[in-house]
């Protein structure tokens, strides 16, 4: 696994802490560690500044002068994206889906949507269900109209260049868990558009790691969440070398908390929130990390992580948190 021979651009806050989570652990019952991807340092930090070295690594050797990619309207991705752009002198376009369909002010106008606009993009918005795939290639074509060199991001930076960044947080988790002496015995994280989750599967696969991943859904049913996730798992796989070593069982999504639908907060993701907050002074966002912690802390309840030691990927995003002013505040009162 020589990650030395693919282009990269070295601006992630690397390594990122593993910490004991004791005050929440002891609220669950669980023996809970955090590793603190929310801490990457790019316009905030978040899990997508991984994928984003190895994407921008590749865009720069290609000698591209415009990032083009998409997301939902509070899409943590597109900051990060604009951000590495900024970094780098590269222009770059977006695309924001109404995913959600929610027109509040503070949704449409503040959090990322407001750190897109400080950090420079040229932001287009498109209803949602459109054909986001059709959308960018429109985008990108008309980059080129203008004379300019384009490089396509796909949403969450989620192929097989953008996982490994999460093939190298596999190999920088074991190493730190060595070091410590620290016996992990299952990570959690979010998933939503497979990157992390496939690029973990295949650095640990790559590395003979048996440690299992649990990935709550954000979006998608569980069958079509773990086929995404395995069919990148096995690209990703064979781009680093390590073809046949990714099975399907490797490969776990729990769907049961993504609520009303993708970005829809509910009672549950609040009470989340409010208990990292208060336990441990932790962040977390609405949408990723808030439903994969609703759905450890319900997991917990139901015994599902007895005698094991739990560690939770903290994917970022509590920029989101200020797009939904009008969901939290009322809830939190």
């Amino acid at each position: 696994m020589h990650l030395a021979r693919f282009p990269r651009a070295r601006f992630a806050h690397l390594p990122t802490p593993l910490e004991p989570l004791p005050r929440l652990g002891a609220a669950l019952g669980i023996d809970l560690w955090v590793k603190r991807d929310d801490c990457t340092g790019l316009a905030g930090g978040g899990n997508k500044t991984r994928k984003l070295e190895f994407l921008l690594g590749e865009a720069l050797a290609q000698g591209a002068d415009t990032l083009v990619t998409q997301g939902a309207v509070q899409s943590n991705h597109v900051r990060q994206t604009i951000a590495a752009g900024a970094r780098f002198g590269l222009r770059t376009e977006v695309i924001l889906e109404e995913r959600t369909g929610s027109k509040a002010s503070d949704y449409m106008g503040n959090g990322n949507v407001l750190l897109d606009k400080l950090l420079g993009a040229a932001i287009r918005y498109v209803p949602g269900g459109a054909d986001m795939v059709a959308e960018l290639e429109a985008t990108a074509d008309s980059v080129r109209q203008r004379g300019g060199k384009p490089y396509v991001i796909p949403g969450g930076g989620s192929n097989t260049v953008g996982a490994l960044g999460y093939v190298d947080c596999a190999r920088e988790l074991v190493v730190q868990a060595d070091g410590m002496d620290l016996k992990i015995d299952r990570l959690v994280t979010a998933t939503g558009s497979a990157g992390t989750h496939a690029g973990l599967v295949a650095g640990f696969a790559a590395l003979s790691v048996d440690i299992p991943i649990l990935g709550f859904g954000v979006r998608a049913p569980k069958p079509k969440q773990e086929e995404n996730v395995f069919n990148l798992a096995l690209a990703t796989a064979e781009k680093i070398g390590a073809a046949g070593r990714v099975n399907r069982e490797m490969v776990v999504a729990d769907c049961d908390y993504v609520g009303e639908g993708y970005g829809l907060v509910d009672q549950g993701v609040i009470d989340a929130l409010a208990l990292a907050a208060r336990t441990e002074g932790l962040l977390f966002d609405p949408v990723y990390s808030g439903k994969a912690l609703k759905g450890l802390i319900d997991q917990a309840a139901k015994g599902a992580f007895k005698n094991e030691r739990v560690v939770f990927l903290h994917t970022g995003g509590a920029q989101g948190l200020f797009g939904y002013q009008s969901v939290l505040e009322p809830a939190l009162r």
